[in-house]
C-alpha cells in the first residue's frame, strides 16, 4: 500500500522592496547599514587628501579645487550626517554588545554611553586646538 503526499501551494505574500520604510526601527537599522558606505567615502577621502598633502603643493591645490566642487560639498554633506546616525546609533548599541562588570556590579547602559560622549568631545576638543589654536 502506498499513499502519495498531495502538495498544496502555499499563499506567499509578495513583498514590497521597501518593506523596512514602514516601521521607524526597520528604517533605522537600514539606514545604520547604508551609513557604513558613507563610513568607507570618508576613509576614502581622506587617503586622498593625505596622499594631495604628500603630493605637494600642486597636488595639494588641486585636490582643494577639486574638493570645493558642488558635487564634492553635498557628497560630504550627506556622508557627515550619515556618519552623524553612525556614531549614534553604534554609541547606543554599545551596552547591549559590552556588559561591563565594575566591583561586581553591572554598569548601567547609559553611564557607558555618555564615557562615549564625553571620550568624543574630548578628542574633538583636541582635534580643535590642534588644528585651530595651535
Amino acid at each position: 500500500m502506498s499513499t502519495s503526499v498531495t502538495r498544496v501551494p502555499s499563499y506567499q505574500r509578495r513583498m514590497s522592496v521597501f518593506w523596512w520604510v514602514h516601521k521607524r526601527s526597520y528604517f533605522l537599522f537600514v539606514m545604520r547599514e547604508l551609513s557604513s558606505l558613507f563610513v568607507a567615502w570618508f576613509v576614502v577621502y581622506l587617503l586622498m587628501f593625505i596622499a594631495a598633502v604628500g603630493g605637494g603643493a600642486e597636488k595639494y591645490d588641486a585636490f582643494l579645487d577639486r574638493a570645493s566642487s558642488p558635487l564634492f560639498l553635498v557628497v560630504n554633506a550627506v556622508a557627515l550626517a550619515f556618519l552623524v546616525l553612525h556614531t549614534i546609533t553604534w554609541f547606543a548599541l554599545t551596552p547591549q554588545a559590552m556588559v561591563l562588570n565594575l566591583g561586581g556590579r553591572r554598569v548601567p547602559g547609559v553611564l557607558i554611553v555618555a564615557a562615549q560622549y564625553v571620550g568624543l568631545a574630548a578628542v574633538s576638543a583636541f582635534i580643535y586646538w590642534l588644528v585651530v589654536l595651535a
